[in-house]
Parts: C-alpha cells; structure tokens; sequence
C-alpha cells in the first residue's frame, strides 16, 4: 500500500484533488472495497456514479471477458463490430421517443464534444447555451461549457459564442424558494439570453437534468418542459447531458424522464459500461444524417469490449429491476437524512432522485457554506470504512451515488456512520462558536 502511495506521489499527475483518498483497492464487489491490507469500505461514491451495477459485475465481467478471447479492438468505424451493434440497437430501444443512433466515443467528454459537432452540422448554427453551474468535462469544449468557474480557474481562454442561463437551484436562488416561480423566473431569464447574449445563431442548449458536480442540483418539475418549448421556438435542440445521471442512477434508465421531455440528442457514458471506458451520444435519424463521411471519427470509439459489457450492463439493470430499487432505496436514504437534518442543523437542505442524493451543510442563517465541515465528515466517514463524495460549487455538499446493488444492511451501516461523524462534526463546530450552537434558517 505505502509502495503504491509513494508511486503516485513521484510519477502519476494527480490534478484534480489536492490529495488523493489513501486507499489502494484490491478488490471490489458489488459495494464493497477491499485495500490491500485488507480493510473494507463501503463504496458510496461508485467511481463517481459509474458502477451502477456494482464493482465487478459478474455478468458484465463474464461478457467482457468472452469478447477478449475473441478480439480486443478493431476501430467500430472502419470495420464492424457485432457488439458495438448490439448495443446501439439496444440505446435505440431504451432511450426515450424517436432518439435512434449513437456514435460511440471513450469518455463522456469526448461524447459531448461529438454533439456539439453534429448539432452545428445539422443547424448550421454555431452557438451554444449552457446552464449556471453546470459541469460537462474536462477538454477545451466542455470546460467552456461548464458553468463552475472552480472547474475552469487558470483554464482559459475558453471558446467563444457560449451563453450561460440560471439553473432553478431553489435553494440559493436569487429569485426565491419556491419552486413554480424559480423555474418561472429562469425560463424567462433564458428567452433573455437567447435575445440579448446570443447572436442569434444558437445551435443547442446542454444541460444535465440532475446537475452532478453542481451539487446534485434538482430542478422542479416543469422546468425542462418549459425550456424545451423555448427551444423549440428558435430551433435550437436540446441536448442533454446524462453522462452522471443515466442507467438507472435517478430510479429511471435515463433522468430526462422524470421531466416527460425527449430530447434531440442524449449523451451518456460513465454508468453505460459499468467501469469499461465508454461514452456516446444518441439522436434520431435526420439529425444524425448530418455527419457526413470523414466529418467525424474516434479511434477507440464503439470498442467491442467496453460494448459487450455495456449490453450485459443494462440487460442486468432490467433483469434486476435496478430503476426500481433506486427508487426504493433512494427515498428510504432521502427520509433518513431528512430525519438527521431535524437534528443537526449543518444540514441545510437534502435533495436528490433515486440514489443520486446531496447534503448540502451550511454554518449559519446566511447559508454560509460550510466547505471544511463538509470535508472533514468526508474524512471521518473514510475512517470509520464508508466511502462518500463532496461536491458542489462551494464544496459543501455531502454526496451519496452507492451501487444501486447495495444492500439494505449496508444503507443502514452508512447512514450511522454519516450520523456519528455529524454529531462528532457538530460537537467540534459548536465548541469553536461562541455564540452557542446553530440554529437552523427558518
């Protein structure tokens, strides 16, 4: 293990945390974690909202593994390849209304990459529109697009004719909590973007129904139906990003429909293949008769290996019912951290679909953020064997996407190891305020 650590330190570029979990992983199952020295973790985190079906899936492994007997790559672009097939007519059956084809990428950032291509092709636009605390990636395009200026700090310059519109974040929004009116007063903030910011050329709008690295931000209900129909208006398409929030994560395949909206190109990759490196995007015919010969290419795109294990991917998603069990599942952790925010008032709002849920903490009335609270139960949760994620703009949201596997057991474990680290949080906190202890806004 310290062999491993001391490695990363000398040879491998660690860029996006400041210091990676000291956990070396062994082995994993279902949402278990063993390190090497052979302490386990609960996995609440799921690579960041990648093993949906749990760490080394029997069945996704085994299709795997029966595809690298048989070859490993063959560039699905210039050849064929009958399990990049398979899965493209499995997108085509599962993703909602008319959406049909996929182009097959390595990433999510090299997926959305290919949907703003094609979305320029086939509008002859060249404009984009994204939201306010967005996150798309992490290459030049979708940095541009992302809406968090602590993703983008000493990145620019980023690319020109991007527009940025608010997010009904209800929460902190600057146009009030409740939530028709939120969503109301962003939808007209959009058509302003649309008639003031832009040149008019504008050929989509991205946006991640549940914002992820946001801070598992939910819009209320109407709001995507709402701005499509602004869209449509101005023929702009609606792409949208479900590379965190596909595959079951939010109690649906794909999160756009709890918004009963079908959106002209939906992205996804992350939860696609479990932990193979995959990503895509899927639109309807005449859209995708944009591209023409040589207008678009990936290399390891559509790899018959990462696309077999896909199809086992979502054929166990729809055996095992896991929409179903993160819906369960999900509102049992949404109560229980309900209950625990009655409590502790660090605890300013929970929020979330299926089981992709956030805490957000905050220190005071002011909704000040409280970003080393947040850090530090992160820490203790590690100590005491679960592993958890923080996100959000200010860093102050506790976040949970376990497998969808986990067991009930395990939930319970979580939620009272999450429960000691408040109380032994708090107890720190209100020792260090003279004032006394917190009392809750509102």
């Amino acid at each position: 293990m310290d062999q491993t650590v001391e490695k990363y330190k000398q040879y491998v570029i660690t860029g996006f945390v400041k210091n990676v979990e000291p956990v070396v992983f062994d082995s994993a199952q279902d949402a278990v974690i063993i390190d090497t020295t052979g302490r386990e973790f609960i996995d609440c985190f799921s690579g960041i909202s990648v093993t949906n079906a749990g760490h080394s899936n029997r069945e996704v492994v085994k299709a795997a593994s029966a595809q690298i007997e048989k070859f490993v790559h063959c560039c699905s672009y210039v050849y064929h390849s009958p399990p990049t097939a398979d899965l493209a007519e499995k997108l085509a059956q599962i993703t909602p209304g008319q959406l049909k084809k996929t182009f097959f990428a390595s990433s999510g950032a090299e997926a959305i990459e290919g949907a703003l291509r094609l979305a320029k092709l086939y509008t002859g636009k060249r404009e984009f529109i994204a939201l306010q605390l967005s996150f798309h990636g992490r290459s030049l395009a979708t940095l541009s697009l992302t809406g968090n200026s602590g993703r983008k700090r000493s990145g620019g310059p980023f690319m020109p004719g991007i527009s940025f519109a608010p997010v009904p974040y209800t929460y902190r929004s600057p146009f009030g909590k409740d939530p028709t009116e939120c969503s109301e007063r962003c939808v007209q903030y959009l058509r302003d973007v649309i008639r003031f910011d832009t040149s008019g050329d504008v050929a989509a709008l991205i946006a991640e129904p549940i914002l992820g690295e946001g801070g598992i931000i939910v819009p209320p209900q109407g709001f995507f139906r709402a701005v499509k129909e602004v869209l449509d208006e101005h023929g702009i398409l609606f792409i949208a990003d479900e590379v965190q929030t596909g595959f079951a994560r939010t109690g649906r395949m794909f999160a756009i429909e709890h918004y009963g909206v079908e959106p002209d190109i939906l992205v996804t990759a992350k939860g696609i293949a479990n932990g193979f490196p995959l990503g895509g995007f899927t639109t309807r015919d005449e859209i995708a008769a944009a591209f023409r010969p040589g207008d678009h290419l990936s290399t390891f795109g559509g790899n018959p290996v990462s696309c077999a294990a896909a199809l086992a991917n979502i054929e166990f998603i729809e055996n095992e019912g896991l929409c179903e069990q993160a819906a369960i599942k999900g509102e049992y952790v949404l109560n229980k951290l309900l209950g625990l925010q009655q409590r502790f008032p660090i605890i300013g709002e929970v929020r979330g679909k299926g089981l992709m849920i956030g805490a957000e903490l905050v220190l005071d009335d002011a909704l000040t953020p409280a970003t080393g609270e947040a850090a530090a139960i992160k820490s203790r949760c590690l100590e005491k064997g679960v592993l958890l994620g923080v996100g959000g703009a200010y860093g102050n949201v506790l976040r949970l996407q376990p497998p969808l596997v986990i067991t009930q057991e395990q939930l319970d474990s979580v939620l009272n190891v999450i429960e000691q680290s408040l109380q032994e949080v708090s107890r720190s906190l209100e020792a260090s305020n003279d004032d006394g202890p917190m009392v809750r806004a509102g």
